[in-house]
């Protein structure tokens, strides 16, 4: 993809608007908003102030320029309207709020790529709110911590994809270990040929890996979890109640890989969600693994056009500092 992407216009997105929220009502601004590098995410403001947020999937929409992404590799590229209505239908179902759908279409008759118009919840991030307000945001914790004790509650035998479990599939794969393991090989490999100072480890690196999987002990059932739950992927309505977002990558795995993240992306206030009984062999070779994998992302990312990279570089270095350390203990 080049540079001469164009965000959707008004008149681009007035007949989802119609079609989504009725034909008598009117669209007055259009507004993308920042951060997502997957899907297009738009604010429609209507007429009489009332708001709405459309998701678009579309190869324009997408800077990540993957390959067409396999269902059954849970680490496969997590984007499309099957993966979210998927992902929206089971978190309902365990009693954790996503935002409400209004509408889908995946006729490609209104726009040049599937979309969904869901509610607007106005009240900001949660990553906002821990900014700005540590002591009123311990509500919204509290909540969410009792949203991942339900999706812990809900098991599968099976790893992979809830669009794909949920179907009576399986992914690919023999373990959620051996998928983290190998995934944080080619991480590696693909960050040395990017980066120097990973380059001059990657030896070490990839015995680290190898020997931290070799001690993670097999599990039989695994629990639903988000993937990348970091607070700017919890917004909050105007009472202030959470609702997950970003849910394309939900899927049934390993609860240390869901709390690696956790810890990783709410630092201090990581204790509000902690639980009791994670593997430690797990938490390892997950935590390496994360950093290995927020290393090679964002590095990839960053060889196209992506409109916001200053954030990006600082995830792959950050990450990489955390990496260096790991590999030298």
């Amino acid at each position: 993809m080049t540079n001469d992407r164009a965000a959707l216009t008004r008149s681009d997105l007035a007949p989802l608007a119609r079609a989504a929220l009725g034909a008598g009502r009117r669209l007055e601004t259009v507004t993308r908003l920042r951060g997502g590098s997957k899907k297009g995410v738009y604010r429609l403001t209507l007429e009489d102030g009332s708001t709405a947020i459309a998701y678009v999937w579309s190869p324009d929409e997408d800077y990540w320029d993957e390959p067409p992404a396999d269902p059954c590799d849970p680490f496969s590229h997590a984007s499309g309207l099957d993966l979210f209505t998927a992902s929206h239908d089971r978190l309902g179902a365990v009693g954790v709020r996503t935002p409400r759908v209004l509408f889908t279409d995946s006729t490609r008759a209104l726009l040049p790529g599937d979309a969904a118009v869901v509610e607007d919840l106005d009240g900001g991030s949660l990553e906002e709110l821990l900014h700005r307000d540590p002591l009123a945001a311990a509500r919204p914790l509290a909540e969410l911590s009792a949203g991942l004790t339900a999706m812990r509650a809900c098991t599968a035998p099976r790893f992979g994809k809830v669009a794909v479990v949920d179907r009576g599939g399986s992914a690919s794969g023999s373990s959620c270990e051996a998928l983290v393991r190998d995934r944080a090989l080619r991480d590696a490999e693909e960050a040395a040929a990017r980066e120097p100072r990973m380059a001059a480890v990657r030896e070490r690196l990839d015995d680290r890996v190898r020997s931290l999987a070799a001690k993670v002990r097999p599990r039989a059932r695994h629990t639903l979890v988000h993937g990348e739950l970091g607070p700017d992927h919890v917004l909050l309505d105007r009472h202030g109640r959470p609702g997950l977002i970003d849910v394309e990558g939900l899927m049934y795995f390993d609860a240390e890989w869901e709390h690696v993240f956790l810890r990783l992306r709410f630092g201090r206030h990581y204790d509000a969600l902690g639980v009791a009984g994670l593997d430690d062999s797990r938490l390892r070779l997950y935590t390496l693994a994360m950093h290995l994998n927020l290393v090679a992302g964002p590095l990839r990312l960053l060889d196209g056009d992506f409109p916001d990279p200053a954030p990006m570089r600082a995830i792959a270095e950050y990450n990489l500092r955390c990496v260096l350390e790991l590999v030298r203990r």
